[in-house]
């Protein structure tokens, strides 16, 4: 005799059936009508379990509800828009964006230092370095005409501010991505080219010049740093100019600092102009109005 098999399903109550009657042979066609009718019956029962999930009911485990998936939205990459005259000029630092006592004026576009002017000699130079000569006198003549980056290609601006005796020149402009590069990797060039020189003056004196790599905060997508000082005579007495140079290229535009005087460069004052100025240049280039105030300052 064959063992029921166990079965999870719920058992459903059977049908009442009529009245006992006298027992006859079911015919064949009454055997299969009841066949068919078992089957159905089956089926029914095996969906209609607790009105659950025939899923569910048939494999025994019950169905969970499907998690929500997480979405996450992607940042919106900011439309960057081409420098104009009206951005870089809101691009230009404020004495808000400097410590100390410096005080803005409006005459920094005819600032000139004399002890700039000279000619590079070039007999000082070993053989191997022929190309120095005319990467040093590059550097005199773009201090000098405040064009250390080459001539911008688009929109810029300039602002001055003295403290004393000492000037800090800032300024903004829009370049080819290729020609700052190229700037760039010349001026990181020159601690090693131009270390130390002599350049003739006008009057035919000699000027001693000496360069020394100088470090900036790392902002923007690249910068480079130097301070330049240049001894000589000027009204009959021995003078030492000291200079900060900084360039911070930001996508294709760029801030450049000239930062110094007779009295020697404040560092601070270089960093405090390059990484203000740099975030005053990302905020014109994204659409942003610049902050008033440096919140570091706060």
């Amino acid at each position: 005799m064959t063992t029921p098999r166990s079965s999870s399903r719920p058992t459903c109550p059977a049908r009442p059936s009529g009245p006992a009657g006298p027992t006859r042979p079911a015919s064949p066609a009454r055997l299969l009508a009841a066949a068919l009718a078992a089957g159905t019956l089956f089926a029914t029962a095996a969906c209609s379990d607790g009105g659950g999930d025939s899923a569910s009911s048939s494999t025994g485990v019950a169905a969970k509800p499907v998690a929500g998936r997480a979405t996450t939205a992607s940042p919106t990459k900011p439309v960057i828009k081409p420098l104009t005259k009206a951005g870089a000029q809101t691009a230009l630092i404020t004495e808000g964006d400097l410590e100390d006592d410096w005080t803005q004026v409006k005459t920094a576009a005819s600032w000139q230092d004399k002890l700039l002017i000279g000619k590079v000699d070039a007999a000082q130079f070993l053989t191997a370095k022929t190309q120095a000569p005319a990467d040093c006198q590059r550097l005199l003549d773009g201090l000098y005409d405040d064009d250390l980056l080459g001539r911008p290609s688009g929109a810029s601006a300039l602002t001055g501010f003295t403290e004393g005796d000492s000037r800090l020149l800032y300024q903004v402009g829009a370049y080819q991505r290729a020609t700052l590069d190229k700037s760039l990797d010349w001026m990181d060039s020159l601690p090693t080219t131009c270390d130390q020189f002599n350049a003739v003056a006008p009057d035919g004196s000699t000027r001693t010049v000496q360069v020394i790599e100088n470090s900036l905060p790392k902002v923007g997508d690249a910068r480079q740093g130097l301070t330049v000082t240049v001894q000589g005579a000027s009204g009959g007495s021995s003078v030492t100019l000291t200079l900060d140079v900084a360039a911070v290229r930001v996508g294709d535009d760029a801030i450049t600092v000239t930062n110094g005087g007779l009295d020697g460069a404040d560092h601070d004052s270089t960093k405090d102009a390059v990484s203000q100025g740099t975030t005053r240049l990302k905020d014109v280039r994204e659409g942003r109005t610049p902050a008033p105030e440096p919140s570091e300052f706060d």
